[in-house]
C-alpha cells in the first residue's frame, strides 16, 4: 500500500495483529487481548494475525469470532502444527515461510498492533515500523503496552536516540497505549505523518 497524503485521515478495515503464542502468561495480557478482539468486532475491523490457536493470538482471534467479526490467519506450513492453527478462521492462508507470512499479513492491514510477545512479536512490528520509517507505508503503528511490557523497549528505544542512531523525531512512527479503548481512538483519529527526506 503506496504512502497517501499526509494530513488526510482513512479508513481502517483490518488490523494485524502481533501477538504471543505462549499460555503461559499473566492472564492480565489475556483480558487485555480478549477486549482488544472484542473491539475489532464492534467496529467491523477485520483480524489479520499469525493464525494460531494458541496464547494471546488464539485469544484474539477467538474473542473477534465471538463477537460476530472476520478473522484472517496467516500461518507457515512448517508451524501450522506447532502453533496449533486456527482452522476456524474465515481466511486461513498458509505460506511456505515466514517472510512470505509477514508479507501476506503486511499487504492486508491498513494498521498494526503489537500485543505483548516474545522474539517472533519484537521481529514482526520492527520490521513495520522500519518500512514505515523508510516511507514504504504511512499506516498506523500501536503498541499495547498491557502492565508495561514495553516499557525497557521505549528506553532502548530513548537510548538510541541519545546516541544518535534514531533520530528523535521517530518517536512519532509509532503509538503506545496503555489499554485497549486507547489503540482504537488513535486510530480514529490518525493522520499520516509528512514523510522525511532523510534519517538524519
Amino acid at each position: 500500500m503506496p504512502p497517501g497524503a499526509a494530513g488526510v485521515t482513512r479508513s481502517i478495515q483490518r488490523v494485524c495483529v502481533y501477538a504471543s503464542s505462549s499460555d503461559a502468561v499473566d492472564p492480565v495480557f489475556a483480558e487485555a487481548a480478549r477486549a482488544l478482539g472484542h473491539g475489532l468486532a464492534e467496529r467491523n475491523q477485520a483480524l489479520v494475525y499469525g493464525g494460531g490457536n494458541i496464547g494471546l493470538m488464539g485469544v484474539v482471534a477467538h474473542a473477534v469470532h465471538a463477537g460476530g467479526g472476520h478473522v484472517i490467519g496467516v500461518i507457515p506450513e512448517k508451524l501450522r502444527d506447532m502453533e496449533l492453527a486456527y482452522d476456524d478462521a474465515d481466511e486461513l492462508i498458509i505460506t511456505e515461510s515466514m517472510g512470505e507470512r509477514k508479507a501476506a499479513m503486511e499487504t492486508r492491514a491498513d494498521a498494526f498492533v503489537a500485543l505483548p510477545g516474545g522474539l517472533g512479536t519484537l521481529e514482526e512490528i520492527l520490521e513495520v515500523l522500519v518500512l514505515k520509517q523508510l516511507n514504504y507505508h504511512d499506516r498506523p503503528i500501536v503498541f499495547l503496552n498491557t502492565a508495561g511490557v514495553f516499557d525497557h523497549l521505549f528506553r532502548l528505544f530513548n537510548h538510541l536516540c541519545e546516541r544518535r542512531f534514531v533520530k528523535a523525531s521517530q518517536r512519532a512512527l509509532y503509538h503506545v497505549a496503555a489499554e485497549p479503548n486507547e489503540v482504537f481512538r488513535y486510530f480514529e483519529n490518525y493522520v499520516p505523518p509528512v514523510p522525511e527526506t532523510k534519517l538524519f
